[in-house]
């Protein structure tokens, strides 16, 4: 019984390319690929002549059957364009299929464009939510990014050259004016990284050609001063929730994280009001 491993691939400088990467691929038995014309440019690069087939997006489940035939017989590879697969494209299905069908799935570490970026951004790295591409219509973006507006932590984005100035301008009309690194053609021969405020973005991008692939890390909603509760504002909150049947502890965590105060001290105006 064979093992499906899912293997890292370049971004962009094929020096990235792990020794173990390479010997993976070699020794499997079919190399699964979202683009063969693209991973074979790889392959005849590292001299590698492992026979390849193609698994994307539209034929996903039509070739769940067939990999898994021959994850039956050896060792299989998941390649992406470039990257870590099964992080924004179709390689999740195929993980799914080959862990119930009770084979070994196992990573190859290697490139990855959202982490890369993170790691460089400046921003916190403790806690952070990847999202992948924004939304292409304008509507539907308005409405994905003003549910994530609260979210406290460092917030990850892919997006395409030719919507890269609409997505900012949305990102800051709706999140305001955040720090943000914006990563392009990231360990490509037009590699960069611009840090600022999102509004600084949008004018920058603005004057910039249509070029490169882009990871934006974007910092995540903040407890400033303004944001954080009266204490007239939160004894109302508190007189409105003792009249529930929640606990004192259930309602100063609630309040604690709505309002801005530390939970001991909504706790302290609780049993004051009660």
């Amino acid at each position: 019984m064979g093992t499906l491993y899912l293997v890292a691939t370049p971004i962009g400088n094929l020096e990235d390319m792990s020794p173990r990467a390479v010997r993976i691929l070699r020794e499997s038995s079919l190399i699964a690929a979202e683009d063969t014309r693209h991973t074979g440019k790889l392959l005849k690069h590292f001299e590698i002549d492992t026979p390849l087939t193609s698994y994307f997006e539209h034929n996903k489940l039509n070739k769940l059957d067939f990999i898994l035939e021959k994850l039956s017989h050896g060792d299989v590879a998941l390649v992406s364009d470039a990257g870590t697969p099964a992080i924004n494209d179709p390689g999740y299905e195929l993980v799914r299929a080959a862990l119930a069908s009770g084979y070994d799935v196992r990573p190859v570490p290697g490139p990855s464009a959202p982490i890369s970026a993170l790691a460089v951004s400046g921003l916190p790295t403790d806690s952070f939510l990847y999202l992948g591409y924004l939304p292409a219509k304008t509507s539907e973006r308005h409405k994905f990014i003003e549910g994530i507006s609260n979210v406290p932590y460092t917030l990850i984005f892919l997006e395409s050259p030719h919507r890269i100035v609409d997505s900012l301008d949305d990102l800051f009309s709706i999140l305001g004016d955040r720090k943000i690194c914006v990563a392009r053609e990231m360990t490509k021969l037009f590699e960069e990284y611009w840090r600022g405020t999102v509004s600084g973005a949008v004018e920058y991008f603005k004057l910039q050609p249509a070029r490169g692939e882009f990871t934006l890390v974007i910092e995540g909603k903040t407890k400033k001063e303004k944001d954080v509760w009266t204490e007239e504002e939160l004894t109302a909150a508190i007189e409105k929730e003792l009249l529930s049947e929640k606990s004192a502890k259930e309602i100063s965590a609630e309040l604690a994280e709505k309002s801005g105060w530390n939970k001991k001290a909504v706790y302290r105006l609780i049993n004051r009001e009660g």
